[in-house]
């Protein structure tokens, strides 16, 4: 306005020039046509897309303008802005002259404005959520009324006071709006800005452009702290307009809203913020309108609004969902109530986000002459006419417009369907031409004439009709882009030909014409407003009384069609407008009815219905007759003391305390919780280390329930999770277990507080912060629709995403809830690979957890419904629906929660009447309410301890659940039932309130003593008679017990309920039943365990399940249809007869005379089997004397009773209960409880906690659930999932019946979008391309809250905490071998010790003393053979210890009889063997041996927690070893460089080359050429340095198959000290250690060692360490240093030593001999600094430790030092042994062989025994990296050890294994073959020549060393049973053989490379002289020729 459009003249811009020359025009007379000029007006509202409730500013028509510049229906020529001056600031928020003008930033700052100007706020799209401070001559901004606004412009810049700006151009310029459209003053002067009471400048009214908006300005004391929403300060906003331009009902209320986007909240299913970006960038799939974000962000203000309560779940029918937040007209309901603001959100159905696309015009700013509303319109019609827009232009309306509704969801849909081409095209499609408007309104008039007349239309379908009719007329062009969506819908023909304008009109009156008029066509010719004036004209004169929709239509031939359709049915047009009310409208409706007394009317029309006068009277004069009597009657099983028999018989046991426990499932979904945290562990974006963290810790958040509180306290107490965890003592108290669960309420914040701090305070424990009903409170804590006093309201958004716990890495956040999905949208925080799903009981019909509880959610009850079950579960109340129907035409203006709970209150009451006498007061209830009365009252009379039934009723509106519940109080007190039942009042806030007489009925079931106990949870009203009024909007996770029989939803929202909310209250029934139930029934019935035939439905019922059952087996249909019992009509004479089934002799009369009445022995004959068999359940249990679980398996009725005699006494029984409950029948031959087992049977909350609970539903609610698709799944599954979320796109699949949970999760991740009022909304604007939060997940589970053991979900994540702290301490513990030395008994026993207990290094001259001990101790090698010295000699004793060796097994050794007695043997079996045993003996021994591969599992460990110094694998990360492990960010990852090292050695015959891989960290370990940098030698220190941060020996660790489990990380165990460790691998494998071990040395084997053993590693480790020294030597010899002064060790360590000790000895004692001894972990650093220490170290060949065992005596240690074998960790000194080389073919023993070579070079072995090493058990690679499996084939057959040789060219299978291998595992094996005298022969061992081979624990050796002046034991007098040679060399000479002596028929076995060596050999040694060969004792290993055999010859001693 006022701005020069430089010559452009545009029909769209064209009433901006002449706005007020002709608004006079357009408003001033309604009846003379319009004149050109508002023509060209108008022609601009057809592209605006929203209508509010009453009228809509005009700032708000051309922000929407702006928002279709991108679509192709409105393209207006882009607007260039003047370029800014150089030099001045362009910065958005601040002026040209750099000044602030954000009203955030000067709000408090002093402003002067000159007189006649105002301060107003303008908007920047590029600042949203900002104002700028203008001042504004308000001669140039509209009045009150929003007119009277000059043309042109007037402002000031309140930044650098700049004044006379008189153009907005100019302006707009100036204060850096950057425009790209045309400036103008209506689209960007937002608000008027205001002084709040402490001064500060605050966002005021919205300025109200063409007088529709405001009558006034509003007051902003209300304001919300958020900048970019304004909330309205009314209830909400009427539709009533102005006469001029029409009159308001209300002048001092806003007449006029379109909500902001934070009321969405309020609007369940509006569509309008879907956003149309995908984490920033625009959806390919919703490129149907390119909306301008800004408008999902942009406040359009109606006031303020004062919203108060949680948001409320919408339903999902075919309300005005609108693509603004609000989109209809709202008017008031009478011109007294309070505005309040209705939307089109309520609805069943929420639109996409083009839905902001497109004209709908307003009803204030219509086309044509105005059409006036009738005045009495919903007087006269009883209800108000909703009107929908469909195409063209709308007519204003004046009059009485507060008596309809208009709303433009049906144009939105019109235009989504339109842009379903567009995104095919996205796709590649050509282009398609979309469905016309003539075809989508005759398909919406085929969909109305299908509606019955019960039913609300739901957008869903239309949405789906458009899409499939599009789809199959354009199949062959979109057939490749997506596969055919499922038909829901009646079929549509394929080829359909075009509608026409002309044809449009008679195709639609065609189509409705076969429908009873249900579908009334209007046809106009000149404008849409002829056809509403007949259409209002028809309501008046009452013709359209059958009619439910009117579709209206103007069609001519130049120009397109204008449309709209009517809502005028009573009860689809009421159902649709209160869809449309917030939550907090509803209520504030609710509460306005109440308050002003307009629900008298209802309690007067109750008086009218009953003949005798008002009810009130008839409770007066009931109980002032029967005052005294009815409580004795009624109540005497309740109040009177239960007689009890002798045994103390007669108790019911029903109530059961089961104790917790943990279900199959449970665990299951722990455990995959537990697998989830380790893979985010796992993964390489270092998230989660979980190796850092010691101990667990936790927060569980719950809504602010007082009973969920209290409840989720009460599992946390019983779990005895705080104990486990070690969060608390064994004295717990109440006020310890509140530190642990947070309720969200206003002091939230304090807890969570204190939460953070500790969590910042210990970063090695891991906080678990679980959010329990996580689908509750959604809302973005920056859009709350709530003021700020408000706190609870987003605070799951304010606490749980803040920045604190996101960034935590040691805070991981669960989830939990049944309903995930408004946690499963595009902008989720949570992976889709981080949520897990309950898991399924059955799979292809097999039982997974074999659990006695089987789940009894929605599907089974929906199952309940199909015909063939005899009694439905789910049902509705024909009657009651009726009546409310009837009474909501009687008082139109009557919301329907007053009609529907004033009814409902009426019904119990005159049930209650019923029951207590007042017979005639059932006809004024239904047969569903009297059902559940009776049940109700008569069922604590039917149990000896007064347990009964609850029945739920459940009433959201917390008002109308108050006076339900004064009304029903006082019902029952008139009636003296307050000691038979309690009426409780469940309030949210609040915690339980019941009767001081019922307390101590609970106190004495339960068995509690305290004096101050209430119960706290609906869990402890087990067994508790009672009416439990469930309030509420919405459940807040509350638990209900096994008592509870029935679930009254009768009163639930059923006009705004979305997929959450209503799978939510169904919820409340859930329940888990008990199997035992499912398998007796499932015998007679088959079905699955679904068929809720196998579950009475009630208490009453149960007599009829056999008989009804049987019925309906024998109807076999041929087609399931829903079955008719779920209502009043059908099931009447079945309730009737379950009336009397509750009626004893001396009941009240509850039946008229005329009733029929079952006969008893009908009842008792139905009922005799299930009798007994309660009879025989309670007999166990009485037999045991314990509450225990009915067992599952019953004998057979015959075994226990006769039948005719069960039934006998049964009725016995039912004739003596009503005068004594427990008396007994002497004429009964049945047992002599016979009336016990009456009661038991009859005990209610026994059959209810056996049995789900009835559910009542509204008509409405119950058709949605039943009704299903094509696909097979409830209609309710393709609802919006949630109120805050919405459609993505309407261009999307149906869900599939065969979808899992993740495959869901999948389909609403890609299908919805949050709402800006959602906490995920802001998540896309992180600028992060993976939007997940790494330590979120998320735990979905199905609702079950009727349990008391918490079955479900809280249990599963109260045992993953028990679990994963389990797993955190496991982290931290391993499992370390813990055997005690093996052949102790065989060493020396000698009192001679050679060194002191305290000595800390061996005296070289006194080690030189001591002797070498040849046995093996270490129990690795308790399956090997033991070698023989000179200790063992041929004498008893030896003898005695190797039998002792053979029996006792290989644990613990038994010690010689301390007594000196011989020992008794007589206990052993295998004493004195015959010899027809051996071959029994044999088989024993050699089946164990079998087992050798897998003796890992068989050796013995304990659990040892890791020290600081132990040494870690691949897992471990942590701040202290990154840079060791190469995250060291000054190196790249993976950089290192590859060397080859090459040296010969004579022996190989060849040169050998390695590989060296040296990562760039570690090259200062090496010596490098300097041109070329090649490898030279590995730096070696002196043996005089000394350094406390330095280890001098390098360590090599051999290792393969064990990348990522051996333990390589030595930083910890080495305390940080420099180390140089090389890995030794083998070729294949080095990838894969170069990538877990990237900064690591590795020593690469040749490829020929591929398949070689650990030999050959450590034979290239000591030639090449050998190597090396010589070349250090020479190296550093030319620095002067001396050769001998290198320092020669080498560490050779395995791959799985993790932990180091020493024992430290205390020798103070009195004597020398007294000393006592500490073990304590060590640092591998300070044991080698110790060692490299020794006195003349380089004197000794190998230095070794103790292997660590708990069993550790102080005998073992009392010598420091020993002389003998050393394994596992070795220091050896490569110089000493340059000339002892291991055996490079060896894969077992080749440490104990090279001891051997060893000593016999008489070098020294020296042992610490102070230090010891703890080996872990890593059940994966090292010697079990190798399989023997046969060459031929690769099936993995079993081959025995004994098909390891064979005879030389023999057709044996050959297999591929190194003939190395196959030897030593043979020898290990069968060994017995080749030495038969040597077996068990200890006496005469097997003399073995220059090599140790294994030949198993039952054969002896005795090792020899062929080497001229070796050491070798004494052989005289010791007579061999076997020669061994093992690929002799040469210096094994003839004449060395023939020292030793050998029995006669001795074995030898000569073992050679080839055949002629092994001839060779023979004749060398000249064996045949006294040795015998037989070509047949030739033999090989089973190997191919190319794999080199290994040979063998036997021969016998002559």
């Amino acid at each position: 306005m006022g701005n020069s459009y430089a010559g452009q003249l545009k029909t769209t811009r064209f009433e901006e020039v002449l706005h007020n020359s002709i608004e006079a025009s357009l408003r001033s007379n309604n009846l003379v046509p319009r004149p050109i000029f508002s023509q060209l007006y108008l022609e601009a509202e057809q592209q605006l897309s929203s209508l509010e409730a009453g009228s809509r500013a005009d700032n708000e028509e051309e922000e929407e303008e702006e928002e279709e510049e991108g679509s192709e229906s409105s393209s207006p020529v882009s607007y260039q802005m003047k370029p800014p001056p150089e030099g001045c600031c362009t910065t958005d928020g601040f002026c040209q002259a750099g000044k602030d003008l954000r009203l955030i930033s000067i709000s408090n700052e002093h402003i002067e404005v000159p007189s006649g100007f105002l301060l107003v706020g303008a908007k920047s799209p590029n600042l949203p959520d900002h104002l700028l401070v203008c001042a504004v001559d308000k001669r140039f901004l509209p009045d009150d009324n929003g007119r009277n606004a000059l043309l042109g412009f007037s402002g000031n810049c309140v930044g650098c006071g700049k004044k006379g700006f008189c153009y907005f151009t100019e302006f707009s310029n100036h204060i850096n709006l950057k425009l790209t459209t045309q400036p103008k003053k209506q689209k960007h002067l937002k608000y008027y800005l205001v002084r709040n009471a402490q001064g500060a400048l605050t966002k005021g009214s919205v300025i109200c452009w063409k007088g529709a908006e405001f009558r006034g300005r509003q007051s902003s004391s209300s304001t919300c702290s958020s900048t970019l929403f304004q909330l309205p300060e009314s209830s909400g906003l009427s539709g009533s307009t102005s006469s001029e331009p029409l009159p308001a009902a209300n002048p001092s209320a806003p007449s006029g809203t379109q909500q902001t986007a934070a009321a969405i909240d309020h609007i369940p299913s509006t569509a309008a913020f879907s956003s149309a970006v995908y984490n920033g960038k625009e959806s390919p799939k919703q490129h149907l309108v390119k909306n301008n974000l800004s408008a999902l962000t942009r406040p359009s203000v109606l006031g303020t609004l004062t919203n108060s309560g949680p948001p409320k779940k919408r339903h999902k029918g075919w309300s005005p969902e609108s693509p603004s937040s609000s989109e209809t007209w709202n008017l008031q309901l009478n011109p007294q109530a309070p505005n309040r603001i209705k939307n089109d959100g309520g609805s069943l159905s929420s639109l996409p986000h083009s839905a902001l696309v497109g004209p709908a015009s307003s009803p204030m700013v219509g086309s044509g002459e105005p059409v006036s509303v009738p005045d009495n319109l919903l007087k006269i019609c009883k209800a108000k006419p909703v009107i929908f827009k469909g195409h063209g232009n709308f007519p204003y309306l004046c009059g009485n417009i507060n008596d309809v509704i208009v709303s433009s969801l049906l144009y939105t849909c019109y235009r989504n369907s339109q842009s379903l081409s567009r995104a095919y095209e996205q796709y590649g499609a050509s282009t398609i031409q979309p469905i016309s408007e003539e075809m989508q309104l005759l398909l919406t008039v085929y969909y109305l004439v299908q509606l019955a007349s019960d039913q609300v239309p739901l957008i869903e379908d239309l949405e789906q009709i458009f899409m499939r009719s599009w789809r199959e007329s354009h199949l062959s062009e979109i057939r490749q882009y997506q596969q055919a969506i499922p038909q829901t819908f009646p079929q549509v023909p394929s080829q359909i030909a075009p509608v026409t304008s002309a044809q449009l009109p008679w195709l639609a009156g065609l189509a409705a014409s076969s429908c009873n008029d249900s579908v009334h066509i209007i046809e106009c010719s000149y404008s849409l407003a002829e056809g509403l004036s007949e259409m209002f004209k028809l309501l008046i004169e009452g013709k359209l009384i059958k009619t439910n929709y009117v579709v209206i239509i103007c069609a001519s031939r130049n120009r397109a069609i204008d449309s709209c359709i009517v809502i005028t049915g009573k009860y689809q047009a009421r159902v649709l407008s209160e869809s449309m009310l917030t939550p907090l409208d509803y209520q504030k409706e609710v509460n306005y009815q109440l308050v002003t007394g307009k629900v008298e009317t209802l309690g007067s029309f109750f008086s009218t219905l009953c003949p005798e006068g008002d009810i009130d009277l008839l409770l007066e004069k009931f109980y002032q007759e029967n005052q005294g009597h009815i409580s004795s009657s009624l109540s005497a099983s309740v109040n009177k003391p239960t007689a009890l028999n002798g045994t103390g018989a007669a108790v019911c046991t029903s109530y059961e305390i089961e104790r917790h426990q943990i279900r199959p499932f449970q665990l299951a979904v722990a455990q995959k919780l537990l697998s989830h945290i380790c893979s985010i562990a796992d993964s390489s974006t270092q998230n989660l280390d979980l190796g850092s963290f010691e101990k667990i810790d936790f927060l569980i958040c719950v809504p602010p329930s007082e009973v969920t509180y209290q409840q989720t306290l009460f599992h946390l107490w019983h779990s005895g999770i705080l104990l486990e965890l070690g969060l608390e003592k064994e004295h717990l108290t109440k006020q310890r277990v509140e530190q642990y669960v947070m309720k969200l309420d206003a002091e939230a914040q304090i807890k969570f507080k204190v939460f953070l701090q500790n969590s910042m305070q210990n970063p090695h424990t891991l906080f678990v912060l679980i959010h329990d009903h996580a689908h509750w409170d959604l809302m973005s804590a920056m859009h709350s629709l709530y003021p700020q006093t408000e706190l609870s309201t987003g605070l799951v958004d304010r606490l749980l995403n803040c920045r604190e716990v996101k960034e935590a890495p040691n805070i991981v956040t669960l989830h939990v809830t049944s309903f995930p999905y408004a946690l499963q949208t595009q902008h989720t925080h949570i992976s889709p690979y981080n949520e897990i799903h309950w898991p399924s009981s059955y799979s292809n019909g097999v039982d997974l957890y074999h659990e006695n509880k089987k789940y009894f959610g929605l599907s089974e009850f929906i199952e309940s419904t199909l015909s063939g079950h005899s009694i439905p579960l789910l049902r509705y109340d024909s009657s009651f629906e009726a009546m409310v129907m009837a009474l909501g035409k009687r008082f139109p203006r009557l919301h329907s929660a007053v009609i529907r709970t004033f009814v409902l209150i009426q019904h119990y009451s005159a049930a209650m009447m019923a029951v207590c006498g007042l017979s005639q007061m059932k006809n004024y209830t239904s047969v569903e309410t009297l059902e559940i009365t009776q049940n109700l009252i008569n069922s604590s009379r039917q149990c000896p301890s007064g347990h009964g039934l609850m029945v739920v009723l459940r009433i959201p509106c917390t008002p109308l659940a108050a006076v339900a519940y004064e009304r029903l109080y006082n019902v029952r007190e008139r009636l003296a039932l307050e000691d038979n039942f309690e009426i409780i009042l469940g309030n949210p806030n609040s915690g339980i309130t019941i009767g001081k007489h019922f307390v101590e009925q609970l106190k004495v079931w339960q068995k509690i003593e305290d004096v101050d106990w209430r119960p706290q949870t609906y869990l402890e009203l087990e067994g508790l008679p009672c009416i439990l009024i469930f309030s509420g909007m919405d459940p807040q996770g509350e638990s209900l017990p096994r008592s509870l029989r029935y679930c009254d939803l009768r009163l639930i929202n059923s006009s705004a309920l979305v997929r959450t909310t209503l799978e939510q209250e169904l919820g409340l029934a859930a329940y888990f039943v008990s199997s035992e139930i499912h398998t007796e029934k499932a015998v007679v019935n088959d079905v699955l365990e679904s068929d809720p035939e196998k579950l009475s439905s009630t208490d009453n019922e149960d007599e009829e399940i056999a008989t009804e059952g049987s019925t309906s087996e024998k109807r076999s249909p041929m087609k399931r249809e829903r079955s008719r019992s779920h209502d009043s009509a059908s099931s009447s004479l079945s309730s009737k007869a379950s009336i009397t089934a509750f009626c004893s002799e001396s009941s009240p009369p509850l039946i008229a005379a005329g009733d029929t009445v079952k006969s008893p022995h009908q009842v008792l004959s139905n009922s005799a089997e299930e009798t007994t068999n309660n009879y025989e359940r309670q007999k166990q249990k009485v037999d045991k004397g314990a509450q225990t679980t009915i067992s599952k398996h019953l004998p057979p009725v015959t075994e226990q009773l006769d039948t005719k005699q069960n039934i006998k006494s049964a009725q016995i029984s039912i004739t003596s209960s009503s005068s004594s409950p427990f008396s007994s029948s002497s004429s009964s031959s049945a047992p002599t409880h016979n009336s016990f087992i009456l009661q038991t049977s009859q005990c209610s909350m026994t059959k209810a906690s056996k049995q789900p609970p009835i559910v009542f539903l509204p008509k409405l609610v119950y058709d949605i659930i039943t009704s299903t698709d094509s696909s097979g799944l409830p209609k309710s599954s393709s609802l919006l999932p949630y109120h805050s979320v919405m459609w993505a796109s309407s261009f999307r699949p149906l869900m599939s019946k065969m979808m899992t949970c993740t495959e869901q999760s999948l389909y609403y991740r890609q299908w919805t979008v949050p709402k800006p009022i959602h906490m995920d909304y802001n998540n896309r604007n992180e600028g992060r391309m993976d939007t997940f939060h790494p330590r979120r997940l998320l735990l979905s589970g199905p609702p079950q809250v009727c349990n008391k053991n918490k079955i479900g979900k809280t249990g599963a994540y109260l045992q993953f905490l028990s679990i994963l702290s389990r797993m955190l301490i496991r982290l931290t513990e391993v499992d370390v071998y813990d055997e005690e030395e093996i052949n102790i008994n065989i060493k020396e026993e000698s009192d001679q010790y050679y060194h002191q207990p305290g000595d800390m290094w061996p005296d070289l001259e006194t080690f030189k003393k001591m002797p070498f001990d040849y046995t093996i101790h270490d129990p690795k090698y308790e399956d090997a053979s033991l070698i023989c010295s000179k200790l063992q000699t041929i004498n008893s004793e030896g003898n005695n210890n190797w039998w002792r060796f053979l029996m006792v097994g290989k644990r613990k050794m038994p010690c010689p009889s301390s007594t000196g007695q011989k020992e008794d043997r007589s206990n052993y079996s295998l004493v004195s063997l015959p010899s027809v045993l051996k071959t029994i003996m044999e088989q024993t021994l050699l089946s164990m041996n079998r087992r050798q591969e897998d003796m890992y599992t068989r050796r013995q460990t304990t659990r040892m927690r890791l020290s600081k110094y132990a040494a870690y694998n691949t897992y471990h990360h942590c701040e202290q070893c990154h840079q060791y492990m190469g995250f060291n960010p000054r190196y790249q990852l993976y950089e290192s460089t590859l060397h080859a090292f090459a040296f010969s050695y004579s022996m190989l015959g060849e040169e050998i080359q390695l590989h060296f891989i040296i990562p760039k960290s570690k090259e200062h370990h090496f010596v490098f050429s300097q041109p070329g940098r090649q490898l030279e030698s590995m730096r070696l220190p002196l043996v005089t340095d000394k350094s406390e941060d330095y280890i001098k020996s390098p360590t090599f660790t051999p290792t393969t198959g064990r990348h990522e489990h051996g333990l390589f990380n030595l930083y910890h165990a080495m305390d940080g000290a420099s180390h140089l460790h090389v890995l030794v691998v083998k070729e294949y494998e080095m990838a894969i250690y170069k990538k877990y071990w990237p900064n690591h040395i590795m020593l690469v084997l040749p490829s020929i060692f591929n398949s070689a053993g650990v030999g050959a590693a450590h034979f290239l480790i000591k030639e090449l360490s050998y190597h090396n020294l010589e070349l250090e030597r020479n190296r550093q010899e030319e620095l002067g240093i001396k050769p001998q002064d290198i320092w020669p060790f080498i560490v050779i360590s395995d791959d799985s030593c993790v932990m180091w000790n020493a024992v430290e000895v205390d020798c103070s004692g009195d004597r020398k001999s007294d000393y006592t001894w500490t073990e304590r972990n060590v640092s591998l650093k300070q044991i080698l600094q110790h060692i490299e220490a020794t006195p003349n170290v380089t004197h000794y060949a190998l230095i070794g430790m103790r292997k660590w065992s708990s069993k550790t005596n102080s005998a073992e240690i009392k010598e420091p030092f020993s002389c003998c074998h050393v394994h596992d960790f070795i220091m050896l000194n490569v110089d000493l042994t340059q000339n002892v080389q291991y055996n490079q073919n060896r894969f077992t023993c080749d440490d104990v062989d090279f001891n051997l070579r060893v000593h016999s070079a008489g070098l020294l072995i020296c042992r610490f025994n102070h230090f010891s090493v703890m080996k872990k058990q890593i059940a994966v690679g090292g010697q079990r990296s190798f399989h023997i499996k046969s060459k031929v084939s690769d099936t993995p057959v079993s081959i025995s050890p004994a098909q390891y040789i064979c005879a030389p060219d023999s057709k044996h299978t050959f297999l591929a294994a190194p003939a190395q291998l196959l030897l030593e595992k043979y020898l290990q094996y069968h060994s017995h073959r080749f030495f038969p005298l040597s077996l068990k022969n200890y006496s005469h061992p097997v003399l073995s020549v220059d090599c140790y081979l294994n030949l198993g624990p039952q054969i002896a050796v005795c090792y020899v060393s062929s080497r001229p002046h070796s050491l070798n034991i004494s052989s005289s007098g010791l007579t061999f049973s076997g020669l061994l040679l093992y690929l002799c060399d040469s210096f094994v000479v003839a004449s060395f053989l023939k020292k030793f002596h050998f029995l006669k028929g001795a074995t030898l076995c000569v073992i050679c490379q080839d055949r002629n060596s092994l001839r060779q050999t023979v004749v060398r040694l000249e064996l045949e002289d006294e040795w015998q060969f037989r070509l047949r004792d030739e033999f090989q290993t089973a190997n191919a020729k190319e794999d080199r055999p290994l040979f063998f010859l036997t021969g016998r001693h002559i």
